[in-house]
């Protein structure tokens, strides 16, 4: 079989230098350009990975292999790495670029896509969106790349690793420390370069053929917008799946961690949480061009302190206490009025029965009557329709398993509420809470039940 599959490699590095000699000779950038492959080279590349796939579930670590099996596969020219990785539609995609990626033995190659794993299994790319207000891209990615290349062997040539940086930039790392150490001790060291390592980005070609750390997790910001609980629970959920036998006792604490991490914010902060994050977030737009990358004239700008839109839909087929129903409005109604954002209220039961603005508790109407079943994919439908930043549905969870659609480029929270227990759609791309029933105390008033409007969602629990 190894003989097989280096001639299989052989092919394709041919036939992809042939396709670099012509883009030497061409002046080809980003904005008009497409790579015309030569015929069957896609299928055959990724016939190539599932072999490599193969030798991964073969070996003794072949929880990477099961994981990798779980994954969508894609090509991709523009990648300053051989494989990186970002979440779309609900699942983790591997992308490859081949003018990099045939460059690699095969040893490298199953090496190159179990550093990607490593990745997800560290939440990184959760991790890094915190990182990116205080640090250098930069030194971010190779404090990145310094955690995960410690647990593996049969690096590239090009690999970032502790050695080779403290070699590079003179300094005395030492093993086994978290990436947050890693990120503060590079950001030192290379402080000086990043002004010229911002300049250099502004310009970027159409094919990328060689290593470059500035660039290589850049895919992470195509990334869906997702709540980071909802991330950690696929991650999780993935990460189990592929647990089959005995594995490293590296791999073993990162899966217990992945474990025991908890959403464990009540209700009225994770809202107000959410509210904060929409209060800074910008609004993608075609008139600007993207900061990251000018020339990618397929991606959008961006544009900030936009007005956000919220949708709050309500299941007025479900077993919802009245009582319930009238508080938790007002609690929703006060936290998002504190950030001055619009909202829209949309009742629903197999179909949207009713829609109308609120500003104040008084526009507040009486829920509809029910005409029908629950059905969550029309609320969803006319999201995608109405430019939302945020869809909060109170429900009480029983509806498809699968919605027809998927959300495009807004937030997800589900309420949970009544009598019901869990949400019945598979797949919810967005965070779930459940509302912890509050008794109703006759002629005593509590002061723990009390907050802005007379309730407190401090006892509600999560289900996540």
């Amino acid at each position: 079989m190894e003989n097989k599959l280096v001639d299989q490699i052989n092919k394709l590095r041919s036939q992809v230098k042939r396709l670099l000699l012509f883009f030497s000779n061409s002046d080809i950038k980003a904005s008009n350009f497409t790579i015309d492959l030569p015929v069957g080279f896609e299928k055959e590349f990724f016939a190539l990975i599932d072999k490599i796939n193969f030798l991964l579930m073969e070996d003794e670590e072949n929880f990477y292999g099961y994981f990798l099996f779980q994954m969508t596969r894609e090509l991709r020219f523009d990648m300053n790495s051989a494989t990186g990785v970002n979440f779309k539609n609900a699942t983790y995609v591997i992308y490859f670029n081949p003018f990099i990626f045939l460059n690699l033995t095969t040893k490298q190659m199953q090496t190159s896509m179990k550093h990607e794993i490593l990745h997800i299994l560290s939440l990184h790319l959760i991790r890094v969106k915190k990182m990116k207000e205080k640090y250098s891209v930069l030194a971010i990615n190779m404090a990145m790349d310094m955690v995960v290349n410690q647990y593996l062997s049969y690096l590239p040539p090009d690999a970032v690793t502790i050695e080779t940086v403290n070699k590079e930039y003179a300094l005395s790392l030492s093993h086994g420390k978290p990436f947050e150490y890693y990120v503060e001790k590079m950001q030192y060291a290379i402080e000086l370069q990043e002004e010229k390592e911002e300049e250099n980005q502004q310009k970027e070609d159409a094919i990328a053929t060689e290593f470059d750390p500035n660039k290589t997790h850049d895919i992470w910001e195509e990334s869906n917008e997702l709540e980071d609980s909802t991330m950690e629970e696929f991650t999780t959920s993935l990460a189990m799946k592929a647990k089959k036998g005995e594995i490293p006792s590296y791999l073993n604490t990162l899966l217990d961690s992945l474990k025991n991490r908890k959403e464990e914010l009540p209700w009225d902060l994770y809202l107000k949480r959410l509210m904060g994050t929409l209060d800074s977030s910008k609004k993608k737009t075609i008139t600007r061009r993207n900061r990251r990358q000018p020339n990618r004239l397929d991606l959008r700008g961006e544009l900030s302190g936009h007005k956000a839109n919220i949708l709050l839909a309500i299941d007025i087929s479900g077993s919802i206490d009245e009582e319930e129903f009238k508080k938790a409005m007002t609690e929703v109604l006060g936290i998002i009025n504190n950030y001055g954002h619009q909202i829209t209220v949309v009742e629903c039961d197999n179909e949207i029965q009713r829609i109308y603005p609120l500003k104040t508790k008084k526009d507040l109407k009486e829920r509809s009557n029910s005409r029908g079943g629950t059905k969550f994919t029309p609320v969803f439908e006319y999201a995608n329709k109405n430019k939302v930043d945020l869809l909060i549905y109170f429900t009480d969870g029983k509806g498809e398993e699968k919605l027809e659609v998927i959300p495009k480029g807004y937030k997800v929270l589900w309420v949970i509420s009544g009598r019901g227990d869990t949400l019945s759609v598979k797949e919810p791309y967005g965070a779930i809470k459940k509302l912890k029933k509050v008794k109703i105390k006759d002629n005593v008033l509590d002061h723990h039940d009390v907050e802005r409007g007379g309730f407190s969602m401090n006892h509600h629990e999560s289900i996540l």
